[in-house]
C-alpha cells in the first residue's frame, strides 16, 4: 500500500512540475550577409537594425557580416539560417560557392530578401536555389496590391487576402517551377509589371535538402518598421529554420 501511495505521489509531483524545469528549445542561430558588388540598397542598414531587434525579441542568436570568406564549411555549420539581405553582383569565389552549396545540401536554411535575386546572376545553381533572377523594375516605389496565395504559411498567415503597400516591384526571369508561391502582385494596380497575370513576389521550397524562403519586398527603409512586413520576414526565418 505504501508503495502504491509513493508512486501516486511521484506521478502527481511530475504532473505539477513547473515549465521552467523543461528543457528550453535551442535558439535559432542566424548569419546575415549583405555584401554588395553592385547597387547598394540604403535599406540594408534598416534591415540590419530590424533583424537585430527581431533576434533579441525572439531569443535568437544573430551575427552580421559582409565578409564572403565567412562562407566556409566550418563557419556555416554554426548557423541554422543564412539571411541574404539584398546582396548584389558576384559576391562569392569558387570556395565560398562550394561551401554554400554544401550548406544547403546538408539541410541549411536560406532567407533571401529583395536583391538576393540580383546576386550571382551568372551562377545557375544559385539562380535555381533562390528561385529566379531579377530582370527589371519600374521607376519609384508605387503603391500596388499583393494577393496572398497561401494563407497558412508562417510568412503569410497574418495577412489578409490583399495587401496594399509601396515598394520597388521586381520583374523576374528564370522563375523556377518548384517555387511554392506565397504572394503575387496584381499588375493592373501599378505600371511597369512584365510577368503577366501570375507575377510571384514571394515563395518558398525545399531545394536539394535545404529550406528556402524568398521575398522580393524590402527595398524601402520604411519596410523594416512596417509591422506586416516584419512579421512576413519573421515567418520566413522560422520556416527556413525548420518550423512549420
Amino acid at each position: 500500500m505504501k508503495n502504491i501511495l509513493l508512486a501516486a505521489a511521484v506521478t502527481m509531483l511530475a504532473a505539477t512540475a513547473t515549465p521552467s524545469a523543461a528543457k528550453k528549445p535551442k535558439p535559432i542561430d542566424i548569419l546575415v550577409f549583405s555584401k554588395t558588388n553592385g547597387f547598394r540598397h540604403a535599406s540594408i542598414t534598416d534591415g540590419i537594425k530590424a533583424l537585430g531587434f527581431m533576434a533579441t525579441e525572439n531569443g535568437w542568436k544573430i551575427a552580421f557580416t559582409e565578409d564572403s570568406l565567412q562562407f566556409n564549411t566550418k563557419n556555416l555549420a554554426k548557423y541554422d539560417v543564412l539571411v541574404l539581405l539584398s546582396p548584389t553582383g558576384n559576391v562569392w569565389g569558387s570556395a565560398e560557392k562550394a561551401a554554400l552549396t554544401q550548406y544547403v545540401k546538408k539541410g541549411g536554411g536560406i532567407v533571401g530578401i529583395h536583391a538576393a535575386t540580383d546576386c550571382q546572376s551568372d551562377w545557375p545553381w544559385y539562380n535555381q536555389m533562390i528561385g529566379g533572377t531579377f530582370e527589371s523594375h519600374p521607376s519609384g516605389t508605387p503603391l500596388a496590391q499583393l494577393d496572398v496565395v497561401d494563407t497558412i504559411h508562417l510568412a503569410t498567415k497574418h495577412l489578409k487576402t490583399n495587401w496594399v503597400r509601396k515598394d520597388e516591384w521586381y520583374n523576374f526571369k528564370n522563375l523556377q517551377p518548384d517555387n511554392k508561391v506565397l504572394l503575387t502582385i496584381d499588375e493592373t494596380t501599378y505600371e511597369g509589371g512584365k510577368n503577366g497575370n501570375y507575377h510571384p513576389m514571394s515563395w518558398y521550397k525545399i531545394f536539394e535538402g535545404g529550406r528556402i524562403f524568398y521575398t522580393a519586398l524590402g527595398h524601402t527603409p520604411q519596410s523594416y518598421t512596417e509591422p506586416l512586413f516584419v512579421a512576413h520576414l519573421r515567418g520566413g526565418i522560422l520556416y527556413a529554420a525548420g518550423s512549420k
